[in-house]
């Protein structure tokens, strides 16, 4: 059996978890989410914890069994602290703006990128210095946070020679040296 799988997850007070026909039911002050339940993995919710049990001993059941723990997890943590996640836009020029749901960025292109918010996600300019801006996604889904974050990255990635992009919060780039000529 997973190792991960062993340990039980304790819900927070403020947090309901309901359980029927192989869906997990999240409610709390951050917001709801379900989660489709593996069927060979048990899942019992009792005395302020849920544990996660495989059903049989195939391996794939025990393989199971830790990532649906893993999932319970982030998604109980999700609707009763939720998720962050920090993009820095490092670049003379670069800024963005939210306007509602919708955040406006100004990556060294002719025109500004739109990018529309889902359900449940909010974009926050932390800070504008003279060369970067700081950039916070939050939501309460985990996945979907990361998702929204590698997309916008994804508009104009780090460039390894001056390090001008769109990075993570903490990201490294191993930058090039630049050819001489001579």
């Amino acid at each position: 059996m997973s190792r991960i799988a062993k340990e039980p997850v304790v819900v927070p007070s403020g947090v309901e978890v309901t359980i029927s026909n192989g869906l997990l039911a999240a409610k709390g002050p951050k917001g709801e989410l379900s989660l489709a339940l593996y069927p060979r993995v048990d899942v019992v919710h009792e005395n302020g914890a849920i544990t996660v049990a495989p059903k049989g001993t195939s391996k794939q059941a025990q393989a199971m069994s830790g990532t649906t723990r893993s999932l319970i997890a982030n998604t109980i943590a999700g609707v009763a602290t939720g998720f962050e996640k920090g993009l820095t836009l490092v670049g003379t020029g670069y800024r963005a703006k939210v306007t509602g749901r919708t955040l406006n960025i100004n990556a060294g292109f002719s025109h500004p990128v739109e990018y529309e918010a889902p359900d449940g996600v909010t974009f926050e300019v932390t800070s504008e210095s003279s060369s970067q801006v700081e950039l916070v996604v939050r939501g309460c889904d985990k996945q979907v946070v990361g998702q929204i974050a590698a997309n916008i990255r994804r508009i104009r990635p780090p460039e390894p020679y001056k390090g001008k992009g769109i990075r993570y919060a903490g990201e490294r780039i191993r930058q090039k040296q630049a050819k001489s000529v001579g």
